[in-house]
């Protein structure tokens, strides 16, 4: 194929993604509902990330197929000219214990699945206590509010879902608009907080989420967070073990997660 009938291919692909995730649009409302908008978020969160050096890490526990698929998207994408974007599938059986020696804060898991899949549970917890971004993509009774930082779902059955094109759909869609948002560099600049004030109250008393690493006689703790590892008191807490999640403020782990395995 000729240099410009590439191009010209590459655009009309582009167009016709616009079109279909255009939010009035009826087509775009009935393939993808009310995870439009969100898909569109999570692309751009994703292309962020990609532009700063993440890793995707790809899992699907009972469909690994499927991660497989995911992760060939993103590393050879279907339109000639876009670049490969580092992506790996892992395990979906040992999940926390795959990612646990590769996952850097700044990386990203994308995981398809079920709600009631026992090997994500509390996958927004723990990806949080290492800073990885976490995108779900699902079919059956949607997750709690919160349960990812994107949730992109499903409502056919799961045979509809996993056989019949459905999740290939969304994560065709969302490789191919985080590649969109990767060309328009004006877009990857992430929005800063801002705080007017010297000390911020709001920021100053919010806690954050970190796994036990290793435990010493004195109840000094080294703690993985997204910021690395920090020494982190324990003394206020019932015993804590190693891959346990706690709640830390001003250096101390003020509380144990719960329901969080290791």
């Amino acid at each position: 194929m000729a240099r410009s009938d590439a191009f010209e291919a590459r655009e009309s692909e582009r167009v016709s993604t616009y079109r279909l995730l255009a939010t009035d649009d009826a087509l775009s409302q009935d393939l993808l509902g009310p995870d439009a908008a969100d898909l569109a978020a999570a692309s751009l969160a994703m292309a962020r990330r990609f532009a700063s050096g993440a890793t995707l890490w790809c899992a699907a526990p009972s469909w690994p197929w499927h991660a497989q698929h995911v992760a060939v998207d993103f590393v050879h994408p279907v339109i000639a000219g876009e670049r490969s974007l580092p992506a790996v599938m892992v395990s979906g059986d040992h999940l926390w214990e795959s990612l646990r020696p590769i996952a850097r804060a700044g990386d990203m898991l994308l995981v398809v699945s079920r709600s009631d899949e026992p090997s994500v549970a509390g996958l927004r917890q723990r990806s949080k206590a290492w800073g990885v971004l976490t995108v779900w993509i699902g079919t059956g009774p949607r997750p709690e509010p919160g349960s990812a930082d994107f949730v992109l779902w499903v409502d056919d059955d799961e045979t509809v879902s996993s056989y019949g094109g459905r999740f290939a759909l969304l994560y065709h869609l969302l490789s191919e608009l985080t590649h969109v948002c990767l060309e328009n560099p004006g877009l990857l600049e992430a929005e800063q907080a801002v705080c007017g004030d010297e000390v911020c109250i709001t920021c100053s008393d919010e806690g954050c989420l970190g796994e036990v690493v290793a435990i010493r006689a004195d109840g000094r703790a080294q703690v993985r967070t997204p910021a690395g590892l920090e020494a982190v008191d324990t003394t206020l807490i019932d015993r804590a073990h190693p891959g346990d999640l706690v709640l830390i403020h001003a250096g101390t782990a003020v509380t144990l997660v719960e329901g969080s395995p290791r």
